[in-house]
């Protein structure tokens, strides 16, 4: 009887281990796949906006030199020094041209083209290379650029008589003093550049990026020999998976999104996918194996059966050690179950807190406090130090809740992989600023204030996006000035500013969200500034100054104020005290 009963305990426990195993592999697969998801997206973003910076910058050389070829349309000769001062200006482009309707000048023939092109020891070479074997009134981005009558990317080509490579071009029309298009101003810019942006860094060892023109022709893949050769349909026509061409008329109708497939080598692949914005009609997408993907996955999953086959039998052998005391047993096994679901809860909420590790270096200071008002929120810090100076941001989401918190992890993710190759926190916020507006279809925004501080000078830049003014506590309490911008996610394109100031040994700087200020008692009176300064200057009279010493008495002032209050919106600090000399 006790011998079945051991057995019958042993296969209980097997089967719950094996069931925990399974819901745990689950979880995990479910939580990698979101990750993988958010990283992909974020590489599209960023690759993106790596493609619109070059793409901008020869569509705003060529659009600020039209006017300068419609002063000189009575010099035809003179429109070399045109081409050849955009060529100067800009390195990303390889050509320059004006092209001129038939028999525009009759002296120069039906073809004027005066073309200068940079060749690879880096000298501008000018000719006229309109001709009747380089026709290029047949041109398709000749025609269709007449037809947009507007700014225009081409399909990719391979220019035989200019640039002898293979290139997109950008071109404008050019109107005479009637406003009727009697030329196109272009910009030649190799492929090679966009293959280097693409495919400059990958989220996983063996994933890959792919670009498609707008008709599918393949501009930049893993195979040399399919690009600029075969169309995306031809080399997936034949793919038993026919997932393929599904995602193949996504991307060419500019659509996003990202699906499971099997690819052409029969391996399970994910593929994310989206446009690439501007006037090119490109899409691009990445593609990420799923033995990639889940292999540490899978390596734990190995490492949690050869545990538990050893648990297993040193549960045999406790079992047959203790087979009369069923009720020691019991107890164990009550402590492991509860050991293990502390564990899991402790690393849900490990998960979605921002950090709590503290630098320990003699030339700074950083302590902060974030206490959600609900299960999850959408105030957010971060810092990160790298070549001797430390990045930091404070934010605020508008709203509350789970939308405010996908945000929050959108913007801490943003500034952490902006700052890690950014100097200049305007330029960080405008990085955010951009990446958070493009996709902000619910009118969602966040208040960031962004700093660097060189730790060697005391030299610190910052930019403030609306939101509220740090204070500075050292010699005295003082306000860091800073005209503040618009929030991050409102607008586009906008011109964020920045500050600049020298940060004093031995001085904290301290910033927090409008929780601390806007916190409200039982009658919704609101602990205010006024209160805030008052703490900060206590802390300076009794000499605890440094950055947990004044989250500490500034928790302790406003919890003391709130009472039994509920508390209405998230709270959040960080103070930074530097030390240097």
């Amino acid at each position: 009887m006790k011998s079945r009963y051991s057995v019958a305990i042993v296969v209980t426990v097997v089967v719950l281990l094996e069931l925990i195993s399974v819901i745990q592999f689950m979880f995990g697969r479910r939580e990698i796949e979101s990750e993988v998801v958010h990283r992909a997206n974020t590489e599209l973003r960023v690759k993106n906006l790596e493609i619109q910076k070059v793409m901008v910058a020869v569509e705003t050389a060529i659009n600020n030199t039209i006017w300068e070829v419609e002063s000189m349309l009575d010099e035809p000769d003179s429109l070399y020094s045109v081409s050849r001062r955009v060529l100067m200006q800009n390195p990303i482009i390889v050509g320059a041209a004006v092209m001129f309707v038939a028999d525009y000048y009759p002296e120069k023939g039906r073809w004027y083209e005066p073309y200068v092109a940079r060749r690879e020891d880096g000298i501008l070479e000018e000719a006229q290379i309109g001709c009747a074997s380089h026709d290029y009134l047949e041109a398709e981005f000749f025609q269709e650029g007449m037809k947009a009558g507007r700014g225009r990317w081409s399909d990719p080509y391979f220019d035989e008589a200019g640039a002898r490579m293979m290139l997109c071009s950008y071109t404008a029309p050019v109107h005479n003093s009637k406003g009727e298009i009697i030329a196109l101003l272009g910009a030649d810019v190799s492929l090679n550049w966009l293959s280097n942006v693409v495919n400059a860094r990958q989220i996983y060892p063996n994933s890959y990026n792919i670009v498609i023109s707008r008709d599918g022709l393949v501009l930049v893949g893993p195979n040399e020999d399919y690009i600029l050769n075969r169309t995306i349909q031809d080399i997936t026509a034949n793919a038993p998976d026919t997932t393929l061409q599904y995602v193949n008329r996504q991307m060419m109708s500019g659509k996003s999104g990202y699906k499971k497939i099997r690819g052409m080598d029969d391996e399970k692949k994910m593929v994310f996918y989206g446009p690439v914005d501007g006037k090119t009609g490109w899409a691009m997408s990445v593609v990420c194996k799923e033995s990639d993907i889940f292999a540490d996955l899978r390596r734990v999953g190995m490492y949690m059966l050869l545990l538990g086959i050893a648990g297993l039998i040193l549960l045999c052998y406790i079992i047959y050690r203790t087979a009369r005391s069923a009720r020691n047993l019991r107890d164990a096994y009550a402590e492991k179950e509860r050991i293990g679901s502390e564990l899991r809860i402790a690393w849900a909420i490990q998960q979605s807190m921002v950090p709590k590790a503290f630098p320990e270096r003699e030339d700074v200071d950083i302590f902060a406090s974030l206490v959600p008002a609900k299960e999850v929120g959408g105030d957010l810090y971060d810092f990160n130090i790298r070549d001797g100076k430390l990045f930091f941001c404070i934010g605020d989401v508008s709203g509350k809740g789970v939308p405010a918190a996908l945000v929050m992890a959108v913007t801490r993710s943003l500034f952490r992989i902006v700052s890690n190759h950014e100097e200049q926190p305007e330029t960080i916020v405008a990085d955010i600023n951009e990446s958070l507006a493009e996709m902000n279809e619910t009118d969602m925004f966040v208040t960031l204030f962004v700093g660097a501080l060189d730790l060697s000078t005391g030299m610190m830049r910052y930019c403030n996006a609306g939101h509220e003014e740090p204070l500075l506590v050292g010699k005295g309490v003082g306000v860091l000035p800073s005209n503040s911008n618009i929030p991050v996610g409102v607008m586009s394109g906008w011109n964020f500013k920045g500050h600049e100031a020298r940060i004093y040994p031995g001085t904290t700087i301290f910033m927090y969200t409008d929780g601390l200020t806007e916190a409200e008692n039982a009658t919704h009176a609101q602990f205010g500034k006024l209160r805030l300064t008052k703490t900060a200057r206590q802390t300076l009279a009794a000499d605890k100054f440094d950055p947990e010493g004044i989250i500490e008495a500034q928790t302790e002032a406003v919890h003391r104020f709130v009472g039994d209050a509920e508390q209405s919106d998230d709270l959040t600090m960080l103070a930074i005290r530097f030390n240097g000399e």
